[in-house]
């Protein structure tokens, strides 16, 4: 029997560009968490923060729809409180700070990203390009999670957003 070895989309990957960086982050263990109809409080005190309203985090909880949140880290035993899947493997998280951050997206995501539209402790779903998006963002920048299988395509339009803003800072 083969030993399967977990690997990382990007191979944790980084890249910086007119003093912005783009890099791959391990966020560890990833979960689904889907309370139970009337279960949502519950759901949320045994998980030590309260279920994310619409659009916000929540501690380790970050709002991805309706009665849904993903959990950053292993859950507790949620059984008669949520339904939980695993998403370790079927996401890729890339993480955006630094002054371009924002031009950078402003290019790629249908949404003002700009700190008084978007100010720290948001998350919203959306497209990146053409792709499914996750965004967050915290006071030091973005959390953008896509699709492992679209985890390539969305560094090459990141990365192909950050070129271009370095070209217009060297003019």
């Amino acid at each position: 029997m083969p030993d399967l070895i977990a690997k990382s989309a990007l191979g944790g990957r980084t890249l910086t560009l007119a003093a912005t960086t783009l890099a791959e982050v391990d966020l560890g263990p990833l979960t689904s968490i889907a309370p139970l109809p009337g279960r949502t409080e519950a759901a949320g005190a045994a998980l030590g923060h309260s279920f994310p309203a619409p659009n916000t985090i929540s501690g380790p909880l970050i709002w991805t729809g309706r009665d849904q949140a993903f959990l950053l880290g292993t859950p507790p035993d949620l059984t008669g409180l949520a339904a939980c899947t695993d998403q370790t493997g079927g996401w890729t998280a890339l993480r955006l700070t630094g002054p371009h951050a924002e031009a950078a997206l402003a290019r790629l995501v249908p949404l003002d990203v700009r700190s008084a539209r978007f100010p720290p402790g948001r998350c919203v779903r959306t497209a990146l390009n053409h792709m499914a998006a996750i965004l967050t963002r915290d006071a030091a920048g973005f959390g953008i999670l896509v699709f492992r299988s679209m985890a390539e395509t969305a560094w090459h339009e990141l990365e192909t957003a950050l070129h271009a803003l370095a070209a217009r800072d060297s003019l």
